[in-house]
């Protein structure tokens, strides 16, 4: 896919999406994008090659490729086939055209889109991101891509873009479920980190300490290298991504191994625990903020 013949819409401008784009137009490719927040539209001003749509409809009108970058399935699904007297934008697009639906959402649903997209003769993918603004910044997100191999070979020149390392995992739908599982395991792994520094502290030891040596351990993981000092115990809490998007995920991850009939009584707990901090942090929280909630039981 080349920039110069490859119109794109772009359809969800949050913390994400605005840099995505923002690589997306500096490679030299057209985006026409939508927002419901029309204010973001300003990000974008001087970009010749960026025009802001009035609606989703309007912005995939003459596109080759429609990128989603949209909170979660329900939301994907309205903007999809309508809602609340709202049309959907799936009869608009074009046939051949394929459609990214790089999102966390339900692997089910994803699964479903797919199937019905097909029929309107529409080649589907769905390709979340791992990585966070810093990495859609500088365009090296992890992204993980389900569907027809062949799709994913004519689309991964325009992935490239956006990120660094691109892994086809099977069908479409089965990105979605990698993603979920990942984020999953990535909010485990917060949660204890937070439940054993404050163990730590309350002991009395230097919790900076402490991590660099799970950091030179067996208990490394991303929050240990990536959160903790940069986000946790500076009490910055502004890693970028919000509390109420990871309980999101972890929901959607129960979901999914609850419909594989797999043990789920961890992933019932990190869900349990993410609902509970979102509720008493508040609306805005960001996801690194569950220390602050687990230290507030001390």
């Amino acid at each position: 896919m080349k920039p110069s013949d490859t119109p794109i819409a772009f359809i969800g401008l949050g913390l994400m999406g605005v840099p995505m784009v923002n690589n997306l137009l500096k490679a030299g490719f057209t985006v026409t994008g939508f927002d419901l927040n029309a204010e973001v539209a300003e990000k974008f001003s001087g970009q010749q090659n960026f025009k802001f749509s009035k609606s989703p409809t309007e912005a995939v009108s003459d596109a080759l490729v429609t990128i989603f970058m949209l909170p979660d399935s329900s939301i994907i699904d309205g903007v999809l086939w309508g809602k609340a007297g709202q049309e959907g934008i799936a009869s608009h697009l074009k046939k051949g055209s394929f459609l990214l639906d790089m999102s966390s959402a339900s692997p089910v649903s994803s699964r479903d889109n797919n199937q019905k997209l097909k029929e309107l003769g529409i080649r589907y993918l769905d390709a979340p991101v791992s990585g966070g603004v810093k990495k859609a910044i500088d365009g090296t997100l992890s992204i993980i891509v389900g569907g027809l191999a062949e799709d994913f070979e004519k689309t991964y020149p325009l992935l490239e873009f956006m990120g660094k390392s691109i892994t086809h995992v099977g069908a479409a739908g089965a990105a979605h479920a990698v993603k979920a599982l990942n984020n999953y395991i990535s909010a485990a792994g917060l949660i204890a980190v937070s439940e054993s520094l404050i163990a730590a502290e309350k002991f009395g030891l230097d919790t900076h300490v402490v991590n660099k040596v799970f950091n030179a351990s067996t208990g490394k993981n991303n929050t240990t290298e990536n959160k903790v000092e940069n986000f946790m115990l500076n009490e910055a809490f502004n890693s970028g991504f919000s509390l109420a998007l990871m309980s999101k995920d972890v929901q959607i991850a129960l979901k999914f191994i609850k419909d594989m009939e797999c043990y789920s009584d961890l992933a019932q707990q990190c869900v349990k625990t993410s609902e509970e901090a979102n509720q008493s942090l508040g609306k805005g929280a960001d996801h690194t903020a569950v220390f602050k909630y687990v230290k507030s039981f001390q």
